[in-house]
């Protein structure tokens, strides 16, 4: 009963705020604009956003006709760049940043503003790694605005919304019959150059993860598992700052392979907090000196994946999937 009522106060929260958001839409007609919308965790590091920037860049270069908008998944993140659109030192120490990021909007929101700028037609693009509590938020909001029923046909908010898979993939096969392990061998690929990065360095390749703890993700040790099935020349290891396999794990795994060197480097999206902090930084905690304590010499490389296009290409092709899927000819 408690979890009806929930989806009940959920729909009436969306539907209000999509019945404020959408009134002039009866007067713009009911032509079924398409948009795409690209959505991330986000990031307070200036710096790293050039990561997200780049993928979001890579979708708008692939559909220079169809509007692209970007937003955040994470609250607290919106918030800090929401407050720095009054701080004109940082605006001028930072030209750099575009001014829709000091106005990120949160998916339900750009939703909206899409649905009352006449768009119809929506393709969500995520940049999460895996599918995550924060995926399947997305994925409910979304379930959730297109079980919003009118009567009259033209009234509805939207009449597509269709969701790409995460970078790794999501449960189950697609509809061209692959599945989540097709994804993680493309990821293996794309991931090359950091396999030489660390040959080059005669040194072995450390990813930190973000994960989480509410359940074992098993799509991080495959991707360990078909990383060093496909460059055996080079020990590559990956843990998470959240769940299982953590930096204990690794470390043991290191000695177990007897190697003395690695590269360290962020399996996420941006090189932001985890990165900087929990990766990099002198802090007695950081994996960095942890590894080092162990005997380990680490080289940190503070670099989110999503600056490699060969990553940000394996985003634009799951939005082409999912737009595929749902019958949404975008070109």
């Amino acid at each position: 009963m408690k979890k009806h009522l929930k989806v009940l106060v959920v729909l009436v929260f969306i539907t209000a705020l999509f019945a404020v958001s959408v009134a002039p839409v009866a007067a713009m007609g009911s032509k079924n604009k398409k948009a795409i919308l690209v959505a991330a965790f986000g990031t307070t590091y200036p710096s790293a956003l050039k990561s997200i920037l780049n993928v979001y860049n890579v979708i708008k270069k692939a559909y220079p006709d169809i509007e692209v908008r970007l937003a955040f998944t994470s609250n607290m993140i919106r918030r800090v760049w929401h407050k720095r659109q009054k701080d004109k030192m940082f605006q001028k120490e930072h030209p750099e940043i575009p001014n829709q990021i000091y106005n990120i909007r949160s998916p339900l929101a750009a939703l909206a503003e899409l649905s009352d700028a006449g768009y119809k037609t929506v393709v969500v693009q995520p940049l999460h790694i895996s599918p995550g509590e924060e995926y399947n938020l997305l994925a409910g909001t979304i379930r959730a605005l297109l079980s919003i029923r009118t009567l009259q046909e033209k009234k509805k908010f939207f009449k597509k919304i269709a969701l790409g898979r995460p970078l790794l993939g999501r449960n189950g096969p697609y509809k061209d019959g692959r599945t989540y392990h097709d994804d993680i061998k493309e990821v293996a690929k794309a991931l090359k150059c950091d396999v030489d990065l660390a040959r080059k360095n005669k040194a072995g390749l450390v990813y930190m993860a973000h994960g989480n703890e509410h359940f074992s993700l098993g799509s991080y040790m495959e991707l360990q598992k078909v990383m060093n099935q496909m460059y055996p020349d080079v020990k590559i290891f990956i843990g998470c700052v959240e769940g299982f396999p953590g930096i204990e794990e690794v470390v043991e795994q290191i000695k177990a392979a007897g190697v003395k060197r690695v590269i360290l480097k962020p399996l996420m999206v941006v090189a932001g907090d985890h990165a900087n902090n929990d990766m990099a930084s002198d802090e007695k905690d950081s994996w960095k000196m942890i590894l080092k304590r162990n005997g380990i010499i680490a080289k940190p490389v503070i670099q989110g994946i999503g600056e490699l296009n060969s990553i940000a290409h394996i985003y634009l092709e799951h939005l082409k999937d999912a737009a595929r899927d749902a019958g949404i000819q975008l070109k």
